[in-house]
């Protein structure tokens, strides 16, 4: 080859990475991820050694043998974020960094100053914000780490470990600190912003800091959402000495859970899971139209079952799809978009959810497997709606697939692709569960042993398989592609890394062990993968180097845990600095103010209320990472919800409000401008940003549809179904869900024309929500004057509900009007079955005023309490089957159908042209 051609290769392998090679891709995942400084020599070894320490501390305390005190446990755990967040991250990439790394310290410093009564001296608060602002000033090299960086993470990590050493004395001393208190709270607030500063950009930093002010300046705010603001003593105990901001709930979970979870999918990773998960899919999908995004989605998909952050999967997957999917005709935005996307979704996909779910377990109060349950059938349809999605992008672009290497029989090819549009990871669940969930009655003492060797077992099988196939390489997607992996044999060459998940599904689901115990022993499984594999690997296929196999795995191993460490420091500091907000929120009452502006703003209406909190959790979440984002929103928006939807009659269950949060929160991370995850997709394909972050927001639009849906119609969350029902609901809202996407993309069986595309809109809202046409034609509650609430009881079906609006007082003594659900569980006369729910009623002047409610009876947990009158009764009558209305739908699909039809055969670009 000349030196031309080579030349021009280069240049080609440069656009086709959007310009950036694998060495600056590894420092944008490091930068947003692990960490931007590369330390090499004994600074370097001590990081190293600082972060496995971390992933050892944390799987002794996870371990049935660790018993530790959980606060004691958080201290020690917000020790090692922060020490690493200042070591491994240089102090300023920006100069707007910069400005802010020494403007907010000083600011907070003042705003300390002022705040500080009963006596306190004040002189030496402003001490910690000048010595954070000095080393911004004077700067940190990327490859190497000053003094004065050495002198702020130590300086952080006692002021973290300040509960470790202490706790004894500060339990006696709990609501009056002392100055010791003082001193540590201030300098461990300071350096813990200075340390979201780095770790995570501005964003979360500013909201913190902003909440802060709110909590002393509460008196200088508008009145909607003034309060009587709080002392420096009042902030120092609830923030950093008790368990109600910095070191609460948000940070009991990251240490309880969400470390072991990350950690699992690193070591999962290290194995090659992930270059595994990449094959498989472009094995099976890369023939198809489009076939390099529609793997792209699917890997993504994989990948976010085990990754807690969008923006490395982004640089991790879109590395080798971005690239192809501009072979085959996508341009740069809209590959990006495509793998924006997938990687976000990845964040809603149960197991892990970006650690969102075992947060949920603490702010819902329900089990784990609840949770995945709930969140599962909503973030596959999603996923399946993007796959079509790029379906119908590579029918109008007539693109077509990578060459296959064989040619399966129709029904072999048909099979595979049906594999990839279940939930791999809910079949394997039930799998576990029905196959070999006998073994723990039938053996209660010795069925931990069984299934270790039977697995073990398995596992070897497995590896004997993989050996008679060739190593899986991640091929350059630069290069020219002549055809796709051999389906057969890439899946066949790493069937063992399911072995883990098994055994997480086994502890979860099978022994119902605690999320953070079941991610220990999913994690010890795959050490045990991480040391056996190579020496068995090798040994199959006749290679083996004994010694050096070992000492391979050996070091596989310690890179797991590095890796899962410094994976996990964003997440340790975010959950640390999001407990801030949420300690302002306790202590201020913040979240009734913003009921109340909400409630102003939307007028009273129901829909404008869930569109204002979808836009504000947008915004809230904007450059927030996937965790510190649902723990913000949690604890802002959904109480706004659940207040403002009882005053309107939308009753819905705790966990779909916090998943409706939760689903705008992430999409922040996809929308312009601050989009993170549309910027290191733009990286990658060397698109435009702004316009990769709006396309793939538009690809989006299923995922910011579904939250509204499923708060009206909470079958698609698997709440209160059956087996059928569940099926039955999976099929309907995946072909609404398509619908949707159809209707939206411009593209059916061709192109749409205006009306096709309302027609499109309306038969998908109807499969969705059924309910809402069969209310209209026949009203579900017959409305019964107050007085006749006994009659209403009555009449009112065993296990139903009697809806009561009633008016009274709120917990601040402020007039509200609400709804609440009576149920009717006792067979009887009216006056029975309501004495049986608790109620007593006295009637005044024709008013019906409750006189009595029994403490804990279903009538005081459904909100009601004495003195409250009420003010409409609504009985539940029988209505026609809901379903009765996909009858006209389904009519007015074939009419489309058969619009559509005769223009099918035509090209695109006449079709376009039409």
């Amino acid at each position: 080859m000349t030196d031309q051609q080579q030349a021009a290769a280069v240049e080609a392998e440069a656009a086709g990475r959007g310009g950036l090679d694998q060495r600056e891709l590894d420092e944008l995942v490091a930068s947003s991820d692990t960490g931007g400084r590369s330390v090499g020599g004994p600074v370097g070894i001590l990081l190293m050694l600082t972060a496995l320490a971390w992933s050892l501390f944390q799987l002794y305390i996870a371990s049935p043998f660790g018993l530790f005190n959980d606060t004691l446990a958080r201290s020690i755990h917000l020790g090692f974020a922060v020490f690493l967040g200042i070591l491994a991250f240089p102090a300023a990439r920006t100069k707007f960094q910069m400005v802010l790394g020494i403007v907010v310290p000083l600011a907070l410093a003042g705003l300390f100053m002022v705040s500080a009564k009963d006596g306190v001296a004040v002189w030496w608060i402003p001490l910690p914000a000048i010595a954070v602002a000095a080393t911004v000033v004077l700067g940190s090299p990327k490859t190497r780490i000053p003094i004065w960086e050495w002198v702020l993470a130590i300086a952080g990590a006692l002021a973290a470990l300040y509960l470790f050493f202490f706790y004894r004395d500060i339990a006696d001393r709990v609501g009056a600190p002392i100055l010791q208190d003082y001193v540590v709270a201030v300098i461990g607030i300071t350096i813990l912003l200075e340390a979201t500063r780095r770790a995570l950009g501005p964003a979360l930093m500013i909201v913190a800091s902003v909440f802060l002010m709110y909590t002393v300046l509460g008196p200088q705010m508008p009145s909607i959402i003034a309060h009587k603001g709080n002392s420096l003593s009042e902030i120092v105990n609830h923030q950093w000495i008790t368990t109600e901001g910095v070191f609460g709930i948000a940070l009991g979970v990251s240490t309880s859970f969400v470390f072991l979870f990350v950690l699992f999918g690193s070591l999962l990773d290290r194995a090659g899971a992930g270059n595994y998960f990449i094959q498989v899919a472009f094995s099976l999908m890369g023939h198809m139209k489009g076939g390099p995004a529609k793997a792209a989605v699917v890997s993504s998909a994989m990948t976010g079952l085990i990754s807690g952050s969008s923006i490395a999967n982004v640089v991790t997957t879109g590395t080798f799809t971005i690239p192809l999917m501009k072979k085959v005709g996508f341009s740069s935005e809209k590959a990006g978009a495509v793998e924006v996307a997938s990687s976000v979704n990845g964040q809603i996909m149960p197991p892990v959810m970006g650690a969102a779910a075992f947060l949920m377990v603490e702010y819902v109060g329900i089990p784990y497997p609840e949770v995945v349950k709930h969140a599962l059938l909503p973030a596959t349809i999603s996923y399946i709606a993007l796959v079509y999605i790029v379906h119908l992008e590579a029918l109008k672009a007539g693109m077509e697939g990578l060459p296959r290497p064989v040619a399966p029989k129709p029904w072999v090819a048909w099979l595979m692709s049906l594999a990839f549009t279940v939930a791999v990871i809910c079949a394997l669940s039930y799998a576990v569960y029905f196959l070999m969930g006998w073994i723990r009655p039938a053996f209660p003492e010795t069925a931990g042993y069984i299934i270790f060797v039977f697995l073990t077992a398995v596992y070897v099988g497995l590896l004997y398989v993989a050996s008679r196939e060739e190593p899986l390489k991640l091929d350059d997607p630069n290069a020219p592609v002549t055809r796709l992996p051999i389906p057969g044999p890439t899946v066949r060459s790493g069937l063992h890394f399911i072995l883990p998940i098994v055994v997480l599904v086994w502890a979860l689901m099978v022994d119902r062990l605690s999320p953070g115990l079941s991610a220990f022993w999913a994690t010890c499984y795959m050490i045990f993968i991480l040391l056996t594999q190579r020496p068995l690997m090798a040994m199959f296929r006749g290679e083996s180097q004994f010694a050096n196999d070992v000492k391979e795995g050996f070091f596989d191993l310690i890179d797991g845990l590095v890796t899962g460490a410094r994976n996990m420091i964003g997440i340790g500091i975010a959950t640390a600095t999001a407990g801030i907000i949420v300690g302002a929120v306790s202590q201020t009452g913040v979240g009734a103010a913003l009921a109340d502006v909400v409630e102003v703003l939307s007028g009273g209406n129901m829909l404008a209320i869930l569109a204002l909190t979808a836009v504000l959790s947008l915004i809230l979440g904007m450059g927030l990472p996937t965790t510190a984002n649902y723990i913000v929103v949690s604890a802002l928006l959904a109480p706004v919800i659940v207040t403002l939807g009882q005053q309107n009659g939308l009753i819905v269950p705790l966990i779909a409000v916090h998943l409706f949060v939760f689903y705008f929160g992430i999409m922040a991370d996809v929308t312009p401008p601050v989009g993170l995850a549309s910027f290191a997709a733009a990286a990658v394909s060397g698109g435009d940003p702004i316009k990769t972050g709006g396309i793939a927001f538009f690809y989006s639009l299923r995922t910011a549809a579904l939250p509204f849906l499923f708060l009206y119609n909470t079958e698609l969350l698997l709440i209160d179904v059956t087996w059928a029902q569940g099926i039955f609901v999976f099929i309907i809202a995946t072909v609404a869900m398509l619908l949707f996407a159809a209707a939206t993309q411009g593209w059916f069986l061709a192109k749409n024309r205006f009306y096709e595309s309302a027609a499109l809109l309306l038969i998908a809202f109807t499969l969705f929500r059924p309910g809402y046409w069969m209310d209209m034609v026949s009203p579900p509650y017959l409305e019964q004057p107050p007085v006749e609430i006994v009659e209403a009881a009555a009449l009112t079906p065993l296990g139903d509900e009697l809806r009561l609006r009633v008016a009274g007082l709120d917990s601040f003594g402020d007039p509200i009007e609400f709804v609440a659900l009576l149920p009717i569980t006792t067979d009887g006369t009216g006056a029975e079955r309501l004495e049986a729910a608790g109620l007593e009623f006295i009637e005044t002047d024709g008013k019906m005023v409750i006189d009595n409610v029994v403490f804990g009876s279903p009538a005081a947990n459904a909100g009601l309490d004495w003195d409250q009158e009420v003010l409409r009764v609504l009985k539940p009558v029988p209505q026609p089957s809901k379903y009765l209305m996909f009858i006209p739908a389904l009519l007015l699909l074939a009419g489309v159908v058969m619009l559509q039809r005769g223009r099918n055969g035509r090209s695109p670009k006449k079709v376009a042209a039409a």
